[in-house]
């Protein structure tokens, strides 16, 4: 079984003139939400043998925030140039050239890829909002499995699930 998390990075400062897209923060929603979602991983018992973030500055921010409430040593978190600006087959890519010997691999980045993906592989997931991470199971022994088989499973969560969303993601 192969699990896999896909994470959109937490709420992030507006563009700026002058501010490269790369260098955006997260804002203080985004501060707040991504430890929340690192919570609610923590007490499902979530332990990634790696996570991959974007190396944009708000999902590498949102990564080591997720991380930190999963108890994950610093090294399990790694930065991705591919992940920054890409494409949902990019990714894919990236997650089938993974070691077999990892069970459960967390990916970082950005909408519109990862809402994408996770639409790739189960058509019943929504589009991402902010913070929002899909968990996709598989019954294969190996990435390079993944994107050839149907998940067993694949669900959604995010800051606001049952709350009354305010379209301000």
């Amino acid at each position: 079984m192969k699990t896999l998390f896909l994470v959109r990075h937490a709420k992030a400062d507006p563009p700026r003139q002058g501010l490269p897209d790369h260098d955006r923060m997260l804002n203080e929603r985004g501060r707040r939400d991504a430890p929340k979602m690192g919570r609610r991983l923590a007490q499902r018992g979530v332990l990634p043998d790696l996570v991959i973030a974007s190396t944009a500055a708000r999902a590498r921010a949102t990564a080591h925030l997720v991380a930190g409430e999963l108890g994950l040593p610093a090294d399990v978190v790694r930065d991705d140039e591919r992940l920054y600006a890409s494409a949902a087959g990019k990714l894919l890519c990236i997650i089938q050239e993974q070691e077999d010997d990892r069970n459960c691999l967390m990916l970082v980045g950005h909408n519109p890829e990862m809402s994408e993906l996770a639409q790739h592989f189960s058509r019943e997931l929504p589009e991402m909002p902010t913070a929002a991470i899909a968990r996709i199971d598989f019954d294969v022994a190996s990435w390079a499995l993944v994107g050839s088989t149907t998940p067993v499973s694949a669900t959604l969560d995010f800051p606001k699930k049952g709350q009354e969303r305010d379209g301000e993601d």
